[in-house]
């Protein structure tokens, strides 16, 4: 079974049998969102920016071992993870306004999870769609104005075909920075009367069929 927590923001620690990672912890003070203490083997960094490259915050799996950083395009294996990092941009200006930015494609007990980061490609290339066709986890950023909007959503969505789609970097209660509500994105993909969980916990055997929106609680 892998367990799937959010943070908030892009921050989020996907748990399974082996090993964990987190995605993108960020700098409370600089966000204005309480990110509680976390401990994982591995962190992904999608970008060099302080409400997605905070690593230091995150405490390693056992005393006196910090946990394996990947912060860029690469194929890693680590503990039984398998991690791919991705070329992406931060723009749909081909990284003029805000650079690049690192898309992860990260298999865990057969479960592959797609962390799009910052992205702000209104499209994916044909190369990047095809690097993640066996997607069955999309965490996907919905709050438009640094990222991908909610209208933009469903076709990078249509580009990947997952199987679980879960929104992320959006607006929250005392973020200090200005994003779009969650709600443009459910109301986009119909999914307007979703219960919010705190954990997700999937298995390959139970993926669904169809595609399925999650939306997670912030923990």
């Amino acid at each position: 079974m892998v367990d799937i927590w959010w943070y908030g923001q892009s921050c989020f620690k996907v748990k399974g049998k082996n090993a964990s990672v987190v995605f993108d912890p960020y700098d409370g003070e600089f966000t204005g969102l309480r990110l509680p203490k976390i401990d994982s083997d591995i962190v992904c960094v999608s970008h060099d920016h302080k409400d997605h490259n905070n690593e230091a915050v995150i405490q390693g799996p056992a005393d006196n071992q910090s946990p394996f950083v990947i912060s860029g395009p690469g194929e890693y294996e680590i503990s039984g993870v398998n991690i791919v990092g991705i070329d992406s941009f931060h723009d749909d200006k081909n990284g003029e306004e805000r650079g690049k930015n690192t898309i992860y494609h990260v298999v865990v007990d057969e479960v592959n999870i797609v962390h799009l980061g910052d992205l702000g490609q209104k499209k994916l290339t044909q190369e990047q769609a095809e690097a993640l066709s066996t997607c069955d986890v999309l965490l996907i950023p919905v709050g438009g104005i640094y990222t991908i909007s909610a209208k933009d959503a469903p076709d990078i969505i249509a580009q990947i075909e997952p199987k679980i789609v879960i929104p992320m970097h959006y607006k929250l209660a005392g973020l200090k920075f200005d994003l779009d509500d969650l709600s443009k994105f459910l109301t986009v993909m119909g999914k307007e009367k979703i219960e919010p969980v705190s954990k997700l916990s999937i298995s390959f055997e139970k993926l669904p069929e169809e595609v399925e929106i999650a939306v997670l609680e912030k923990q």
